[in-house]
């Protein structure tokens, strides 16, 4: 955004050209900010979306992930890249001092102020084996960096079902549930024909050579006969809880308008 374009802006609202509201609209698709010549940053991303730009860290040199993150730093109250391997992890934390790592989930997130809550509601995860930790993890973690409460259960699988059922409670509490699995993938199916909820099924690429890299997990959850399972990539935590966060924030949305 140019200072011209902004004042030009201004004055249409002034004059009564334009309204408010439709200088918001104008304001979510302006200028994005470039970092040298390799990145766009879009600002105003979480005014079209509801949840600011995040990094993608695999592909990108250790200095290109530690300029975007203080660019970003500067305007928002958390700035998050995933997919951070612990070695990436330590090169960033020598240029930027405050950044905080979660190595399970693999994301570095720099807090610049207080993350803002975003009302009420729960995320339950759940995984079904430990194995499928990473990917829950980053689904949980990108949860609470967007101001959302989690809720963890790990280790649940249909192959000691009695875990599961054994936290029903759990499951009753939840406002969205996110089911993370590999191997065949039945987890979603089961915990969705327990729950009053949506689940959002995310299928991992652990298992054996016939899972075929999370495939298997992938197809039976698409294949549920449970009704309300939505299902995302293959290892996309990340996705699961932006979906899981848009849920909440629709939910809160339609009882403000009643």
């Amino acid at each position: 955004m140019t200072p011209d374009s902004l004042q030009l802006l201004l004055q249409a609202i002034a004059q009564g050209n334009i309204t408010p509201d439709q200088a918001l609209e104008k304001l979510k698709h302006f200028q994005f900010e470039p970092v040298e010549d390799f990145a766009k940053i879009d600002h105003h991303r979480h005014l079209r979306t509801g949840f600011p730009e995040v990094i993608w860290g695999l592909g990108k040199t250790p200095e290109q992930i530690a300029q975007i993150m203080q660019v970003m730093g500067k305007r928002s109250p958390v700035v998050m890249a995933t997919r951070i391997e612990p070695a990436v992890a330590e090169q960033l934390e020598e240029q930027i001092p405050k950044l905080i790592y979660y190595p399970i989930a693999r994301i570095c997130a720099l807090k610049t102020n207080e993350i803002p809550r975003m009302g009420g509601g729960v995320i339950s995860i759940l995984t079904a084996g430990t194995a499928d930790l990473p990917v829950a993890e980053e689904a949980a973690i990108t949860a609470q960096l967007c101001g959302f409460s989690v809720q963890r259960l790990w280790d649940v699988g249909v192959a000691g079902i009695h875990r599961l059922l054994s936290h029903r409670e759990l499951i009753n509490q939840a406002d969205v549930l996110i089911v993370v699995a590999g191997m065949e993938g039945a987890l979603p199916s089961v915990v969705a024909g327990m729950a009053d909820c949506p689940v959002i099924g995310v299928p991992t690429s652990i298992g054996y050579g016939a899972s075929f890299g999370g495939i298997a997990p992938l197809l039976t959850m698409l294949n549920s006969c449970a009704a309300g399972v939505g299902v995302v990539n293959i290892d996309n935590g990340f996705g699961a809880a932006i979906l899981a966060g848009q849920i909440l924030r629709t939910a809160q949305r339609l009882q403000r308008k009643e």
